[in-house]
């Protein structure tokens, strides 16, 4: 995974897929469960399984009972991948057997590839309808960065990890891109059709779903549509049998709708009240917390980090206009990571004073009861106004003359030796 800046923006992930030139899945993501996802693809025409969704073992049951009998598909819902591997998605033949997935499934810790070894509890279940499976696709679309457009994306190997197809066998991904007002032309819809051995009404069925999934992502403002696996019946009819859309929250202005969509119990707490704060947090795996202003300031911060051998607890950027009451809040957000030895704030002072970060620091330190080192550097707009805070403090402060010794000290305090 890449993290990389956009300017101002809020930044959450950015990922290179190697099969599109410079693809992203999101900037700040909006991102929501797979029953969800499935009702979007129907208010567009998209066929999906007949489903209920549930939030509890009653009414996972009661939502079976309104399917009837037959073969029925439980699934975990939770924001990662990898659920069928880890247990969360079971195929059952009866009702008895869909009894027993349900109450294994509701409330498991759900372990993936994707959610850590911590794993996620399993709240949400969707029942759905069997599927008579001949064939397994995959379609999806991302924005390609290089061309500044959509890309729509298909693979005769749908249901595997579309990166492992395309590392191993790029042949084996066909793309067409998707106009600014998401239509998908008729050739290329076709072209792709015929890519994976579509024929007659499987085919035409196939470029009218192709067509409105290419619709939605425009219209809904996506950063990933996927439908994983896009499956034909054994009757040749083209069914979306898995789905995932992450939308760009920084278009959240057009889709007033889609706030109703979140999940917060899936969400980081942390990164839910940076936002209340307008402080842009990423959690990540070090121990060096980062407090600095400037999204391009914060990913050169990490950057050196690493290159001096340390590795940053998490992106934070209080922005060009942080108060002191702001920088308290991120204090205490940094500070919940139990894993962070050491903070590092790396300021420019532009529109922002440094006295004024300054004050903050001194401010969280005291309420925080700081014990941890912490290493500050201080340059810009009134930057001797804010060291004079500092040493007046009383708090046990390393200061840095630039970004490198910063970087250097912040890794040995981590570390635990003198700075």
């Amino acid at each position: 995974m890449l993290i990389r800046s956009l300017g101002v923006f809020p930044l959450r992930s950015l990922i290179r897929y190697p099969f599109v030139t410079d693809c992203q899945e999101g900037t700040e993501d909006l991102k929501i469960h797979e029953y969800q996802a499935k009702k979007i693809l129907a208010s567009y025409g998209i066929p999906v399984p007949q489903s209920e969704v549930a939030f509890s073992v009653a009414e996972a049951i009661e939502g079976a009972r309104k399917l009837g009998e037959g073969v029925r598909v439980v699934k975990a819902q939770i924001h990662a991948g990898g659920r069928g591997k880890g247990g969360g998605v079971k195929v059952t033949m009866n009702t008895e057997q869909c009894h027993e997935a349900i109450e294994s499934i509701f409330g498991m810790q759900l372990i993936t590839h994707q959610t850590g070894p911590e794993g996620k509890e399993v709240t949400t279940l969707l029942i759905e309808e069997g599927c008579d499976i001949a064939r397994e696709i995959y379609c999806g679309l991302v924005i390609d960065r290089a061309a500044e457009k959509p890309v729509l994306m298909v693979s005769s190997e749908g249901g595997m990890d579309i990166e492992e197809v395309a590392a191993e066998r790029p042949e084996a991904i066909h793309k067409a891109p998707i106009s600014g007002d998401g239509s998908l032309s008729p050739e290329d819809a076709r072209r792709l059709a015929t890519a994976l051995e579509m024929e007659g009404a499987t085919a035409d069925q196939f470029c009218v779903l192709a067509s409105k999934l290419s619709s939605l992502f425009v219209k809904e403002d996506c950063s990933l549509a996927e439908i994983n696996p896009l499956v034909v019946t054994g009757t040749g009819d083209v069914i979306a049998l898995d789905a995932k859309i992450d939308s760009d929250e920084n278009a959240a202005f057009r889709h007033p709708e889609h706030a109703e969509l979140r999940d917060l119990s899936e969400e980081d707490p942390r990164e839910a009240r940076a936002e209340e704060w307008e402080l842009s947090y990423v959690g990540m795996d070090g121990n060096i917390g980062c407090l600095v202003n400037g999204a391009g300031l914060a990913m050169a911060t990490m950057d050196i980090i690493k290159l001096r051998g340390g590795e940053p607890a998490n992106f934070l950027d209080v922005g060009g206009t942080a108060t002191a009451e702001r920088v308290t809040e991120a204090f205490k957000i940094i500070l919940e990571d139990p894993n962070v030895a050491a903070i590092l704030v790396n300021i420019f002072g532009g529109i922002i004073r440094c006295d004024l970060i300054a004050e903050g620091i001194v401010e969280a330190a005291k309420q925080t009861n700081l014990s941890v080192p912490l290493v500050v550097r201080l340059e810009g707009n009134s930057v001797a106004e804010g060291h004079k805070i500092l040493e007046s403090s009383g708090i046990d402060v390393i200061t840095a003359d630039d970004l490198s010794d910063a970087a250097i000290k912040a890794v040995t305090a981590a570390e635990g030796s003198p700075a």
